[in-house]
């Protein structure tokens, strides 16, 4: 399913410039195992791991780690146009 996942990860971001990292589309949202709806954040697909990290108020970084194969579903969520 590995592959699957980056695709989708992929689908809901885009490339952050001179790095490995991806950061969410704009209005897209993401839902790891119907935990935590992520907005605004940036991925870092490893080879063993996802990296979600986001800013809490500009004052905190939080970095959540998910094992590839832990990962069993993943939401994602745009505006209807």
């Amino acid at each position: 399913m590995k592959n699957t996942w980056e695709k989708i990860f992929e689908y809901a971001s885009m490339p952050v410039h001179g790095t490995m990292s991806r950061k969410l589309r704009k209005s897209v949202t993401l839902q790891i195992n119907e935990g935590k709806v992520y907005e605004n954040a940036v991925i870092f697909l490893g080879e063993e791991f996802v990296r979600i990290t986001e800013e809490e108020a500009g004052k905190l970084t939080i970095n959540t780690y998910y094992d590839w194969a832990s990962i069993g579903s993943i939401r994602t969520g745009s505006p209807t146009e």
